[in-house]
């Protein structure tokens, strides 16, 4: 029974992106026991609800930005405008995304020479619908004309087997659209290369600023290490160093072989489980209130306090499980392996044809900003030093102009694992200082952290921004030490 429930567990623990390693010897969840001393998960905001394809949101300037650290005494009209879109993968598979813009009467939507393009990466089983605080936010401020300068196209796409993408008839794997499908990180970050290729760069004709949360972080970080020519700066918002199991004797191309689609059944339908799912996201977040309908979450009315409680968030997440395909990619992603390296020589001289987090972090030739919420007991405050002190150290890594990467690292406490749904005000403001730097030089140099902004207040509780310096992060005790190097 112990054993069981560890395998469950451990498979939990997937589902949310979390290590397997660090949860295997914590049943508590299943028990019904206390679940406050877990690993925190990824958490997100599920996303299979239905809304118009275009929305226009006229609001005056001063009342939209009264829950935002930016202030303005002009009564000056913008429109924010949210997009849904689909985009055809492979030729063969629709995946959905969104696009948030800011349009106000000085708005030329056909200049693209200021248009600033930015692709928020989701965790593990949620939807765009997870980024819609943030969107909201990154627009707010940046429309606010005493700090702008650019105009910012703020896109968000479904990963195909998670949200709103999927295979167009899904079969638990047994269909023809789904034969041969691996839900792997090779094909997620294939999809999320040949979006910007054929999508961003053609709309925007700059490269991208990638803003990616947990698996999301993951993801970005592969990309730009494969792709740093497709890519302005890395954000890594409480990023995960891993990726899946990696379970032996199938390589997670669909159809599933019969023991693996039996597991993949079983644990899927316990993980989903609302009841569980609640669980963990109450230690996926700090505040309660931010992720349990007490606040409207949706891109045209995010931070409204509802009379009555609105959806909670475990309702919309489970809503995501609901297709004919969830067992089937579910199975693919436990047997999947990481991401392959794309250097010829990289198998030689590591003796293994996959590359760490941690190895593309040490080749990265581009700025990257680390955003963590300090109350993530899984991403704990060592595993981002960790990751502060990795990009440090590239002495040798120039970025493609020909000047030293940049890296920074900001914390923001009172936050749990997905500071752009639980900090969206506190996460735009230290961005938008981030994303107007010109250089990499300037993003070293710029004040990310003001006295202004050290305290922001969200809609469920005040949130405090901090620059970790590169001294602080190289004073790892021996235990935290011990810890990030479990990971990743």
């Amino acid at each position: 029974m112990m054993i069981r429930r560890k395998v469950i567990l451990a498979s939990c623990v997937v589902f949310w992106e979390c290590n397997v390693a660090v949860t295997a010897f914590r049943p508590s969840l299943l028990r019904g026991g206390p679940v406050r001393g877990l690993p925190r998960p990824i958490c997100g905001y599920g996303g299979c609800w239905r809304v118009p394809a275009t929305h226009f949101f006229p609001v005056t300037k001063k009342a939209s930005l009264e829950m935002s650290t930016v202030s303005t005494t002009e009564e000056t009209e913008a429109y924010f405008k949210l997009e849904q879109k689909t985009w055809t993968f492979r030729e063969k598979y629709p995946i959905a995304y969104e696009v948030a813009t800011c349009n106000t009467k000085a708005t030329d939507m056909n200049d693209q020479t200021n248009t600033v393009p930015v692709l928020l990466l989701n965790g593990f089983g949620v939807g765009t619908f997870h980024q819609h605080r943030l969107m909201k936010q990154l627009l707010l401020q940046s429309c606010d004309t005493s700090r702008a300068k650019s105009q910012y196209k703020i896109y968000g796409l479904d990963y195909l087997g998670q949200g709103k993408s999927w295979p167009l008839k899904c079969n638990d794997g047994m269909s023809e659209d789904e034969y041969n499908l691996g839900y792997s990180a090779d094909m997620w970050i294939e999809q999320l290369t040949n979006f910007i290729q054929q999508v961003i760069i053609p709309s925007t004709s700059h490269k991208v600023h990638i803003v990616g949360n947990s698996v999301g972080g993951y993801l970005g970080t592969i990309l730009s290490y494969r792709h740093p020519h497709l890519v302005s700066s890395l954000t890594l918002l409480n990023a995960t160093p891993v990726w899946g199991l990696n379970l032996p004797s199938w390589d997670g191309k669909l159809p599933a072989p019969a023991f693996p689609k039996r597991i993949g059944q079983i644990l899927f339908d316990t993980i989903r489980d609302i009841n569980v799912i609640d669980k963990y996201l109450d230690v996926a977040y700090v505040n309660r209130q931010a992720f349990d309908g007490s606040f409207d979450d949706s891109f045209d009315g995010w931070g409204t306090k509802h009379k009555n409680l609105g959806i909670p968030l475990n309702q919309k997440i489970r809503a995501c499980t609901e297709g004919n395909g969830g067992h089937a990619a579910f199975a693919s992603i436990l047997w999947s392996p990481p991401a392959s390296s794309t250097d010829p020589d990289w198998e030689r001289k590591s003796s293994s044809p996959t590359i760490g987090f941690y190895d593309a972090l040490r080749h990265l030739p581009i700025d990257v900003l680390l955003l963590f919420g300090t109350n993530d007991e899984w991403c704990t405050p060592a595993v981002a030093k960790r990751m502060h002190t990795t990009l440090h150290a590239r002495r040798t890594t120039v970025t493609l102009d020909g000047s030293a990467p940049s890296v920074r690292y900001i914390t923001i406490d009172n936050v749990g694992h997905c500071p752009n749904h639980e900090a969206p005000t506190a996460v735009a403001t230290v961005l938008l200082s981030w994303l107007e730097a010109s250089s990499s030089q300037s993003r070293s140099e710029i004040p990310l952290v003001s006295s202004l902004d050290a305290r922001v207040k969200e809609p469920w509780g005040e949130v405090l921004l901090r620059e970790v310096t590169i001294e602080e992060s190289k004073s790892l005790g021996l235990v935290d030490r011990m810890i990030s190097s479990m990971v990743g």
